[in-house]
């Protein structure tokens, strides 16, 4: 059990990360798992039978599931800004030692290496280059294609935990982060056997959240009394909506009937687009229409009440407000329950 005494400070020492590449590592420990939860089965059914160029064998090894996770493929950056291309080069430039100290970690020695990751090690400096090439080949196929529908779920996730500590501090912002996660007195606490119980009352608690961790929580910690919690994100489900879908620029031609009849069926397709909050340029790329049609359709539902939107970094995304979820679902488009609370 993990205690992380809460004070009057902690608000100040708590902070959210961002990791392109700490979902990289999480969709490949799911890849490896025996079995993958619902939410992220259309996701593997989609990437699994583009990935035979790349090597699985050493990437399973890295990031196996079941065993601990590999410091060097958690790594955080306060910057919403990081790219998974920065951590890749960051990962390629690492010191070997460093990336054979965390995989013994991972395997509980040396002896119990697999034979990839052996080989790997007898490159020294040009195995970290190697590693960071073959997870560069992996996030092409895997990930790159769904990011931004990713990156918009963890910026909404942010967005709504920022709301929760205006509206009521740092206990209703932890309050439903995971249920392995409980608030009793002051103090939060993970439920995580695996890890040596420890208490901190004055460390630093970063919150990584993430759509590949599901439905796990995953902790990381230090001697300098550090703790990073990567849990999943809100809405996980909402990325895999539609999934065979996401590539296609025409709209489905259920948009074009009722409620295409009722604000014009390229607003209808921006409606049923918004199932996670997107920007101006992901619709207009979805759509195959230009950002400044799409900028002036999502004006005009703006103005009708129809959609909400807020700045995320540099970035303005927007999402379906509730009446929009009830028109939706009047017109027999799918909306699930979290949607239209």
């Amino acid at each position: 059990m993990i205690e992380f005494r809460l004070d009057v400070d902690t608000l100040g020492r708590t902070r959210f990360g961002y990791s392109p590449m700490a979902e990289l590592a999480c969709s490949v420990r799911a890849l490896g798992a025996p079995s993958v939860g619902h939410v992220l089965r259309p996701w593997l059914q989609e990437t699994q039978c583009r990935l035979d160029r790349v090597d699985l064998d050493l990437l399973r090894a890295v990031a196996p599931p079941g065993h601990v996770a590999a410091d060097f493929l958690f790594p955080w950056s306060v910057d919403p800004k990081i790219t998974i291309d920065r951590q890749l080069t960051a990962l390629a430039g690492s010191a070997p030692e460093r990336l054979w100290a965390d995989l013994k970690m991972v395997w509980g020695g040396d002896g119990r290496m697999p034979a990839s990751l052996v080989r790997l090690r007898e490159e020294g400096a040009a195995g970290c280059r190697h590693l960071a090439d073959v997870l560069s080949e992996y996030w092409a196929i895997a990930i790159e294609p769904y990011w931004y529908r990713i990156r918009a779920v963890i910026d909404d996730d942010v967005a709504y935990r920022a709301g929760r500590v205006l509206a009521g501090g740092l206990y209703e912002l932890l309050s439903d982060l995971h249920p392995e996660v409980t608030l009793r007195d002051q103090a939060l606490l993970i439920d995580k056997p695996q890890h040596a119980d420890a208490t901190y009352s004055d460390a630093t608690l970063t919150l990584v959240p993430s759509v590949f961790v599901w439905p796990n929580l995953m902790v990381g910690q230090d001697e300098r009394g550090q703790v990073d919690i990567t849990f999943p994100a809100r809405g996980v489900g909402r990325v895999w909506e539609g999934l065979s879908s996401v590539e296609s620029a025409e709209p489905a031609e259920s948009e074009g009937d009722a409620l295409g009849a009722l604000v014009g069926r390229a607003r209808a397709a921006i409606l049923a687009r918004l199932d996670v909050p997107m920007t101006t340029t992901a619709l207009a790329r979805e759509l195959g229409q230009s950002a400044g049609t799409v900028s002036t359709h999502l004006s005009i539902l703006r103005a009708c009440g129809l959609l909400t939107s807020w700045r995320a970094g540099r970035s303005v995304l927007y999402r379906r407000t509730p009446l929009a979820a009830s028109v939706l679902a009047a017109s027999g488009s799918p909306i699930s329950d979290e949607q239209l609370a």
